[in-house]
């Protein structure tokens, strides 16, 4: 597939290829234009200011490739020796943002742009030499499982992951549809590692929810930011506005990002016009920024970000922030402030390299890089967000200590089961809310949490996380637009 003349998704699940969670890619030398600012953003460097190699590095690299090729003790794979180096060079930039994908892989991506996905859905980076969660997708495999943003994955189905390029750790998590994920991942905080098994499937690549909640307030989710998402977002927005709405709510939890015309276009009705969306700052320093061709909204608007909303979902919400006056709800968001360009036309294989090649800036001029954007109203979630499936291959009992009794116990605090301690030890009053549970459900009361009650155990807190009555967040961000409607 030919990327050139557009602008292309960069949110790609870990099912397809290794992504680098870029609010922008562009193709070879591509400039981004009409986006406000009469301007255009940013493009490549032109064909004229790249040096390349010199005659001497030239010389150096082929010594070196002849030197393997003669006098290695074993044969060798040419392209594959040449794909290292390519990979080396791009490592040592020390940016988790720019990656090689060699020819399948980029094969991969370009498809995962308006196709289907099969996989866990996640996006992953890697960070310190680490394969790390960006964010799970709402409704995914991933997301099911509990992990969570900043996970580090350490090894699927038995094999390490360490020292992997993050292409071929890749490799290694994405699979067919019905085949199971076995990860193994580190978390903060968690002492020991966690089990999670993952079965992948078909990944919903809808990126845009509605619906109009009590006393006229909308509510509209954005999963993340894809090649339609704008025409999605307008649509919808249009029709709430018919049907009376007095107050929105955008939800981005756990976006990971997308493309940057698209969220320009999201943010345009409600920044006033001349007002900038987003500036870039080029490497030289040059700022440009975006202008809106909008004309405001007069209901209020809150934002509800949690520590996944990455990228693009940062650029919403810092201009809605800083030019609409919107509150933002949740979570200090994730934190990642640069801007990536795809080249896969200079170099000529198939293969392609996507490079960070400037900052992106808050209408205020606000770096978010490694910071995040603070809410304006901080809502943390519940302790039981945080833990992970059971594994079910063991019966827990009591006087036992493990991380697998530690979710447990943060589960059946979520149901509203009083637990006297949430740090993993098996106590005798664990016993007694794990024996009321088994009651209320109608299963055998042990006190032993074995398979059956696990899986009970888990599909209850799923359905209670969903619910949005429980939902702290979203119920925050309901009184907050409410307290607002008529002032």
């Amino acid at each position: 597939m030919n990327f050139k003349g557009r602008t292309v998704l960069v949110f790609v699940l870990l099912t397809m290829v290794a992504s680098v969670l870029a609010t922008l890619v562009l193709a070879d030398r591509l400039v981004l234009g009409g986006l406000g600012s009469g301007k255009g953003l940013v493009s490549a460097l032109p064909s004229g200011q790249s040096q390349g190699l010199t005659r001497q590095e030239e010389s150096k690299l082929g010594a070196v490739l002849s030197l393997i090729e003669t006098k290695y003790y074993k044969s060798v794979d040419r392209e594959k020796v040449v794909d290292g180096a390519i990979n080396g060079m791009i490592s040592a930039l020390g940016d988790p943002y720019s990656s090689y994908m060699e020819k399948e892989t980029a094969e991969q991506f370009t498809e995962s742009i308006e196709g289907s996905f099969t996989g866990i859905g996640a996006e992953v980076m890697i960070d310190n030499g680490n394969i790390t969660v960006v964010s799970p997708i709402k409704d995914s495999p991933a997301e099911r499982a509990g992990l969570m943003p900043k996970d580090v994955l350490v090894s699927v189905n038995g094999e390490s992951l360490e020292g992997l390029q993050l292409n071929e750790a890749v490799a290694k998590i994405r699979g067919p549809k019905g085949t199971k994920a076995k990860l193994q991942i580190r978390r903060s905080g968690v002492a020991q590692p966690i089990s999670l098994v993952l079965v992948r499937e078909d990944i919903d690549v809808e990126t845009v929810y509605a619906k109009m909640l009590e006393g006229g307030v909308g509510k509209i989710e954005i999963r993340q930011f894809s090649m339609h998402t704008g025409e999605r977002f307008l649509s919808e927005l249009e029709q709430l506005e018919k049907q009376g709405m007095k107050g929105l709510i955008i939800d981005v939890r756990n976006n990971p990002g997308g493309v940057l015309p698209v969220v320009v276009s999201i943010a345009q009705p409600f920044v006033p016009s001349g007002q900038p969306i987003v500036q870039v700052e080029e490497k030289s320093g040059t700022k440009e920024q975006t202008l809106s061709k909008g004309t405001g909204r007069k209901y209020p608007v809150a934002i509800l970000i949690n520590k996944g909303s990455a990228s693009a979902s940062e650029v919403l919400a810092g201009a809605l922030k800083e030019r609409a006056g919107a509150v933002v709800i949740g979570e200090t968001s994730y934190g990642k402030g640069t801007v990536q360009v795809s080249y896969n036309k200079v170099l000529g294989d198939g293969s392609l390299v996507k490079m960070t090649i400037a900052k992106w800036l808050t209408p205020d001029g606000n770096w978010v890089h490694e910071k995040g954007i603070k809410p304006n109203v901080e809502v943390s979630p519940p302790d039981y967000y945080s833990a992970p499936r059971l594994s079910k291959t063991k019966v827990l009992t009591k006087d036992m200590l493990s991380e697998e009794v530690r979710s447990m116990q943060l589960m059946l605090g979520g149901l509203g089961y009083k637990v006297d301690r949430k740090d993993g030890y098996f106590s005798k009053d664990t016993e007694t809310a794990l024996r009321s549970f088994q009651t209320n459900q109608g299963l055998p009361v042990t006190g032993k949490l074995d398979r059956t009650s696990a899986e009970k155990l888990e599909q209850q807190l799923i359905e209670f996380v969903r619910d949005e009555d429980n939902d702290i967040q979203l119920i925050r961000a309901i009184e907050e637009v409410k307290g607002k409607i008529g002032h």
